[in-house]
């Protein structure tokens, strides 16, 4: 029997464009320089994190505390005002790892920074992406994160709507519709294409499937959005690493389904893939 019978992956799944881009940018880097940071984890995977750590990465809080060397700006960006604060500093240098489209979404809010507009950033608050186009708005911008926040927006004026690269289209779209009732909106519709696509897949993936691992960081936005949608259709655990993974969960399924988020990289993904099979071998189930 074919045996991706029993374990099928799903497409996109692992390093998007983006991070893959910045940890090429980090390792180059460490080839370069002798004393490398980043301001924050490059990425929200801490596996990824911790061989960086390992390979000599230095990961900040504070960079008062650098006098020299080379700081890798993350995947999800920096404030405005950090930016221009290292660029002005001629003793550190600065390697720009912000992913191309945050780096699309962070210009499209800052050019919007100077009309007569409100700008709506539909996203989590909290998130580093977010926190740091919310500085390119120059005070305008204003965070709604899901349709209950959108119902309870008391804001005035026109509207500019832009998205964290990571929101769902569902999420996303919801909140559009609600402010589009009370405010004249202009859409900016900044979801990275990878991220749609990984989305839609995992959830295509997860319709034919008796249970979803998704695997990446607990700390990962993107990850959790496809958490979020396997769960909507079928029984879905979200794990960071095979150690989590507990054999009971397999016992009355047959057909398992993987994905993964944005920044996991492909070796955990083979290494789930890899104790997914021995489980159900285990139970019998052979021709996977």
């Amino acid at each position: 029997m074919n045996k991706n019978l029993g374990v099928k992956i799903s497409d996109n799944a692992g390093f998007c464009f983006g991070v893959k881009r910045a940890i090429d940018l980090v390792e180059k880097t460490l080839n370069e320089q002798s004393k490398v940071y980043t301001l924050g984890p490059i990425i929200h995977n801490p596996q990824e994190v911790k061989r960086l750590e390992e390979k000599g990465v230095k990961i900040l809080k504070d960079i008062d505390r650098v006098k020299s060397g080379c700081i890798v700006l993350r995947t999800h960006g920096v404030s405005l005002e950090l930016r221009n604060r290292l660029e002005k500093d001629k003793a550190i240098s600065v390697i720009d790892a912000t992913c191309p489209f945050v780096k699309k979404a962070q210009d499209i809010v800052k050019n919007l920074s100077s009309q007569e507009t409100t700008i709506v950033i539909v996203g989590e608050k909290s998130h580093p992406e977010v926190e740091a186009l919310v500085s390119y708005g120059e005070g305008k911008c204003v965070v709604v994160g899901n349709p209950k926040e959108a119902v309870e927006f008391n804001g005035v004026g026109d509207l500019s709507i832009v998205s964290q690269t990571t929101q769902t289209p569902q999420n996303f779209n919801a909140i559009v519709e609600i402010l589009k009732d009370e405010f004249k909106v202009t859409i900016y519709n900044t979801i990275c294409k990878a991220t749609l696509e990984r989305q839609e897949a995992a959830e295509k993936l997860a319709k034919k499937v008796d249970l979803m691992l998704v695997i990446g960081g607990k700390n990962s936005g993107n990850t959790t959005r496809l958490a979020e949608i396997c769960k909507a259709q079928t029984e879905t655990y979200h794990i960071e690493t095979v150690d989590e993974i507990d054999n009971k969960w397999f016992k009355n399924f047959e057909i398992i389904g993987l994905t993964a988020g944005a920044s996991t990289p492909d070796s955990i993904i083979k290494s789930v893939e890899r104790r997914v099979r021995e489980i159900l071998e285990c139970y019998g189930k052979r021709y996977f």
